[in-house]
């Protein structure tokens, strides 16, 4: 490991996407009637409840879009190791308080918790400056390919240990039965303790990848507000930028809501919601992996979001016609409801790199980076505002008028005058 990071930086990314993913199953425990973990107060009715979660989900994108570029000039200053410890050591303590928080019914903790976990975990930018230092031309889209299998790979394991970790007494196959002090907050504790191993196998193996380290002027501590404006400032990148913002707000409305949705209208249990986001996280990664290099071979990705961004939105109105006493059918959309996301999500960021100056794909990753995150924020915040009860699907509407949105804006909007026909150097350090 000393003689090659890959390794330690390929556990960091996922583990951040294990943290993620297993979110998803434990938040409808926490806000549902009857859930001996739910943390809302008794006089709370389950609008306010889904409203707190809202905003208890907006906060960690939201620091994440704040952080992640101060973490990216700390690292160029001091160092990558230096830096991804202290934030895989961050995000292990706001496991900790995580956990805490839910078995107190703690609210202002749970907040305190996501806040710590959002400005450390944005290490993924020091991540991916790691992986720039180490790379040459011949292995860097290895490299990075080796990443986004971390992501794939961190989304489809997640949300299945959150659903199995926090199932009391819940069969495994019929094999064996999870023991029965499992709770909502077991997932937190077995993630806080393997980003604490995370965090010792960086101090003990991991080698400095930064050879010259940067000293000049000050850290700007608005980098992340001033990139995506001048992101939005660029004739290249404008409308791509725009469409991507609508994407991805549409799809934080299906993560954030879609887990307390199939809880409170089709009775699934955290274990089934665990196991049903597992199997779309794998049909995505399955997506990308086989659908996206054959479609690639025919379509330009410019083509492709063409008809992939209308197909998505046409799929989360699926879920919503999904008749609450046929949950079967909603296992028949995974594939679809896959095929056009996971083209979306790879030809969206193929697209922002050939958009880019030459010689700029990094920075200009960095800034569509910061898009999905500020995204997230006024999408997980507006969940509680547009649910009127504890059965309905109005945010699957809403998710697909937004994304519909998106394609509606790049449709009419988007010229590809500007796209490059190659890209100079993908995977730059992003900061």
């Amino acid at each position: 490991m000393r003689k090659n990071p890959m390794l330690a930086i390929f556990t960091t990314v996922f583990i951040d996407l294990l943290g993620f993913g297993i979110l998803i199953p434990v938040f409808p425990l926490l806000i549902s009637p009857g859930s001996p973990f739910r943390v809302t107060p008794e006089g709370w009715s389950f609008t306010q409840g889904l409203i707190m979660l809202g905003w208890l989900q907006a906060i960690y994108p939201f620091c994440i879009f704040l952080a992640a570029p101060i973490l990216g000039q700390m690292s160029d200053r001091h160092g990558r190791r230096p830096v991804l410890a202290a934030s895989i050591f961050g995000t292990s303590i706001g496991y900790v308080l995580f956990a805490i928080g839910i078995s107190t019914a703690n609210i202002p903790l749970l907040f305190a918790a996501r806040a710590l976990d959002g400005i450390t975990g944005g290490n993924l930018a020091v991540a991916q400056a790691a992986i720039g230092d180490v790379s040459t031309n011949e292995n860097r889209a290895k490299n990075f390919g080796l990443l986004g299998a971390a992501f794939g790979l961190g989304f489809i394991i997640g949300p299945y240990l959150g659903g199995r970790l926090s199932s009391p007494d819940a069969s495994f196959y019929g094999l064996f039965h999870t023991p029965s002090w499992f709770g909502a907050t077991t997932p937190f504790w077995f993630a806080a303790i393997i980003a604490m191993a995370n965090c010792l196998s960086v101090l003990t193996t991991f080698p400095e990848t930064l050879k010259e380290k940067f000293h000049g002027g000050r850290i700007k501590m608005g980098r992340a507000v001033s990139n995506v404006v001048a992101g939005f400032k660029s004739d290249r990148l404008r409308v791509i930028l725009a469409t991507g913002f609508l994407f991805n707000a549409g799809f934080t409305f299906f993560t954030t809501f879609f887990g307390v949705y199939l809880r409170n209208s089709f009775d699934f249990t955290s274990a089934k919601i665990g196991d049903y986001f597992a199997l779309v996280g794998l049909f995505i990664a399955i997506s990308q992996a086989v659908v996206v290099a054959r479609v690639a071979k025919k379509l330009a990705d410019f083509k492709v979001l063409r008809f992939s961004l209308l197909g998505t939105a046409a799929m989360m109105l699926v879920y919503f016609l999904t008749p609450t006493s046929s949950p079967a059918y909603l296992y028949m959309v995974i594939p679809f409801f896959t095929f056009f996301n996971g083209l979306t999500m790879a030809n969206m960021s193929s697209l922002v790199s050939r958009s880019a100056e030459p010689g700029q794909q990094g920075q200009a990753m960095g800034i569509y980076s910061s898009v999905q995150s500020l995204a997230q924020v006024p999408a997980s915040i507006l969940v509680g505002y547009i649910t009127s009860g504890i059965t309905s699907s109005q945010p699957l509407i809403v998710s697909s008028v937004c994304i519909a949105l998106g394609g509606f804006v790049f449709v009419t909007m988007f010229r590809p005058k500007y796209v490059s026909s190659t890209v100079a150097q993908v995977g730059a350090p992003v900061h």
